[in-house]
């Protein structure tokens, strides 16, 4: 059967979805290791699929200020790749890449906001490109945009992309692992419903 939202998925869809997230967040880990020349893992991510307030409660608060990477995916699948910064993930890659830390990202300076801008490009990038080869399917990826914005503010973004069909977010819960320390984050991917279909039917499960 045909999904008409994201919240349709059964438990075997979201098992797949999962397993195959796994592999990309642990290319993403992989490609963010080599540029911070830092042993990081990541750990073992959940797929949920959450209405606005839960997504917002799982990543923060909606006041907090946050730094988020926004990718459109166009060719076979369509849809939005959305990473979020939290002050220590970004302090962490901001400390190796350019010797500095902030207390808010509103002290960022230039260099510091396209570094983090560039980092959550290569995250996407990273995940994305192992996605492509285990399901088969073409993605071109736009131009990275980044914004310092509340929680609340960024995930208006893809709400107001989808909201026409459903109320719902899929997010991908995995922590990166640095030097032992667990260290917050967020990634979003959110194919349009056609293009979920088109996933789960060159996986099998549909």
């Amino acid at each position: 059967m045909r999904l008409k939202k994201y919240e349709d998925m059964n438990l075997q869809e979201l098992d797949v979805m999962k397993e195959i997230s796994s592999i990309g967040t642990s290319h993403a880990a992989t490609a963010l290791s080599k540029l911070l020349q830092r042993e990081i893992r990541i750990s073992i991510p959940e797929i949920n699929i959450l209405g606005y307030e839960e997504t917002v409660d799982r990543l923060g608060y909606i006041e907090e200020l946050v730094t988020a990477t926004l990718v459109r995916m166009s060719n076979e699948i369509d849809g939005l790749m959305l990473f979020v910064f939290k002050m220590d993930l970004a302090n962490a890659v901001l400390g190796k890449l350019i010797g500095m830390e902030y207390q808010s990202f509103e002290e960022l300076d230039e260099l510091a906001y396209s570094a983090l801008e560039e980092v959550g490009n290569i995250i996407i990038c990273s995940y994305v490109n192992a996605f492509t080869q285990l399901v088969g399917v073409q993605i071109d990826l736009s131009v990275p945009s980044s914004t310092v914005n509340m929680l609340g503010g960024v995930l208006t973004v893809p709400m107001a992309e989808y909201g026409y069909v459903t109320d719902k977010l899929m997010y991908i819960n995995a922590e990166f692992i640095v030097d032992g320390e667990k260290l917050s984050d967020g990634l979003l991917m959110l194919p349009d419903i056609e293009s979920l279909n088109r996933i789960l039917e060159k996986l099998g499960v549909s």
